[in-house]
């Protein structure tokens, strides 16, 4: 990614406001409400066609031609090189044993696993305790916000946009790589960009759910929101916590009923795909709702 601005006042501030916050910090509960759908379908649309017409076709290329141990092995050095992103933040989140969990596996990794390229760490069962500076601000109690769907990036809040410019600038090793190499043509940038293809590369087989989803930008969305929650709350978020997120999800959709019914959003998503074919058996062209 483009480097950003030099805030360098930024590395003395921050750990001095960890310090401050987290003496009584409380989790933020999350928000349910999204009064920015107009604009964030509009993104959604904007990155959908953007991931169609390009990503798409050059990570489906890049897995045909790229060896599956060459596939894993990129992976594994990404996760790796980005780990430094995970021991700062987990250092300002008050989890030291967190902290030092991913600083053994960077080490370990990068010198037994021939510069991360390999995983012994996993083996070895050192946990990977992946975390980022949104996940930060929301231990210290700062509010989630509105959802938003950020072009480029894709779904964050107003909270969790913060992750980018600070721990793609402060905290990750790739950036600062970037920012102290001034090649002629711009190859420092090569990283970055072999890293975002290998990133949806890994996400291929997910196409197909968003390809049968009801609406695949309301899934989306609260599949982002459960997938946050649970990163927020290491893998299990209170039952209440949930179920706030889930009557949010049934508002959104005009339904008065507070009570979240699994059943009735399947009997809906079902009567979709059957519209579906439908459509497509009388030769109309299908389009998301």
């Amino acid at each position: 990614m483009p480097s950003l601005p030099r805030l360098v006042f930024l590395n003395r501030l921050l750990p001095l406001a960890a310090v401050a916050l987290l003496a009584g910090c409380a989790i933020a509960p999350p928000r349910t409400d999204d009064p920015l759908e107009k604009f964030n379908r509009k993104s959604y649309a904007f990155n959908n066609a953007l991931d169609t017409h390009v990503l798409r076709p050059v990570a489906v290329g890049y897995t045909k031609i790229t060896p599956k141990p060459v596939q894993t092995g990129l992976s594994n050095f990404f996760t790796n090189i980005k780990l430094p992103i995970s021991i700062a933040n987990n250092v300002l989140q008050g989890r030291p044993s967190y902290a030092m969990d991913d600083t053994g596996r960077l080490l370990i990794n990068l010198t037994v696993g021939l510069a991360g390229f390999f995983d012994p760490a996993t083996k070895m069962n050192i946990p990977l305790k992946e975390t980022d500076f949104g996940i930060t601000l929301a231990r210290w109690g700062v509010p989630e916000g509105d959802f938003l769907m950020v072009p480029l990036l894709g779904p964050s809040t107003f909270r969790d946009v913060w992750q980018y410019p600070v721990d793609g600038y402060l905290f990750d090793p790739l950036s600062y790589f970037e920012r102290n190499h001034n090649f002629k043509d711009g190859q420092y940038y090569i990283p970055e960009v072999v890293y975002f293809i290998q990133m949806r590369a890994q996400l291929l087989d997910a196409d197909s759910f968003l390809k049968s989803a009801y609406d695949p930008y309301a899934f989306i969305r609260d599949a982002w929101r459960q997938t946050r929650l649970n990163k927020l709350y290491d893998g299990n978020p209170p039952a209440d916590v949930m179920l706030k997120l889930q009557q949010g999800s049934s508002n959104n959709n005009n339904n008065n009923n507070q009570n979240f019914d699994p059943a009735e959003l399947l009997k809906e998503q079902q009567q979709w795909e059957q519209k579906q074919k439908q459509q497509n058996s009388s030769g109309n062209p299908s389009g998301n709702q």
